[in-house]
């Protein structure tokens, strides 16, 4: 996968077929348009071409309703990759670019900039100022100027249709596990880690305190995933939320890498949450947290044991 970020050598994104998107979450949806569009660039041995936008439109237009995100724009671009997607195309989101109607980004980016020879989208796209653009009419200006364009039917899984605001509902509630399957890969959180009060040190379970976390972190509760530290995946309990044992309300992400020994603090650390284990509850004495945080980790060491199906690791 080739990366590209702005309009700086884009040779590698033009006379092939595009999607355009957010893309938040990558997830089976989003997959189910992305293998469509491969399949097309692949039988003519052009680019296949995933367009999206950073910071989120919404984020300029209307920041205090802006979701919380489900990928960083790096994951993002490398789940489209993962994908099989040829070119990510990341384009600077800008004050100019939200001011185009339909009809200008279509003349300008889609078939100035990129020449595409066609495009694939979703059922529920829109594009161009005040969204004025949607699936008719562009549909329309492909037809019109000889491109050609697929709309990938949406998706469902458990009976449930797949979209980033169902996947974000789902972490929010602490039903990661669910989230997990319309995905079709972990939810990860990246942060660095930073100091803490290293209480888990004193009980037997030293604890990484992952800070500046930028996409949407789940319900508290401890959950079972899995941390990458230096291209090496460990179990993880990972406890999210406040400390009530030690009265801290204080809401933290606390990862005890199972099998771990090392310093990372000051390092940054992708974690995967993979399924939630337990509620955060208070205990009533030390030796009563410690008895449970021993049975948390023989729970993830359980849980993690056979890989889930169906879903692609990390």
């Amino acid at each position: 996968m080739q990366l590209v970020r702005g309009w700086e050598s884009i040779e590698c994104c033009q006379g092939g077929y595009a999607s355009i998107g957010n893309f938040d979450g990558v997830h089976r949806g989003h997959q189910a348009m992305l293998n469509v569009l491969t399949s097309r660039s692949r039988s003519e041995n052009v680019p296949s071409v995933a367009i999206t936008f950073d910071p989120h439109p919404i984020a300029l237009l209307k920041p205090e309703a802006a979701p919380p995100a489900l990928t960083t724009i790096d994951r993002r671009a490398e789940l489209l990759g993962r994908y099989g997607v040829d070119v990510v195309l990341i384009l600077p989101t800008d004050r100019s670019l939200l001011s185009l109607t339909a009809e200008e980004f279509f003349e300008s980016i889609i078939r100035g900039r990129l020449q595409a020879r066609g495009l694939v989208e979703g059922p529920n796209f829109f594009f161009g100022r005040n969204r004025s653009g949607n699936i008719t009419v562009l549909r329309s200006l492909c037809g019109s100027h000889g491109l050609s364009f697929d709309v990938a039917p949406p998706v469902t899984v458990d009976e449930q249709l797949v979209s980033s605001s169902v996947i974000r509902s789902l972490l929010e509630t602490g039903d990661v596990a669910h989230a997990v399957r319309l995905l079709g890969h972990h939810h990860r959180l990246t942060g660095l880690v930073g100091q803490g009060a290293q209480r888990g040190r004193t009980l037997g379970f030293p604890t990484a305190n992952l800070m500046e976390v930028k996409t949407l972190v789940p319900a508290n509760g401890v959950y079972a995933g899995w941390g990458m530290v230096d291209q090496q995946r460990f179990r993880a309990a990972i406890h999210i939320g406040p400390n009530p044992t030690f009265a801290e309300a204080a809401r933290k992400i606390e990862v005890h890498l199972l099998d771990f020994q090392g310093d990372i603090y000051g390092h940054e650390l992708h974690v995967d949450i993979v399924e939630r284990v337990r509620e955060v509850r208070r205990f009533g004495s030390v030796e009563e947290l410690r008895s449970q945080l021993n049975l948390d980790l023989a729970t993830v060491r359980s849980r993690l044991a056979i890989p889930m199906t169906n879903v692609i690791s990390g």
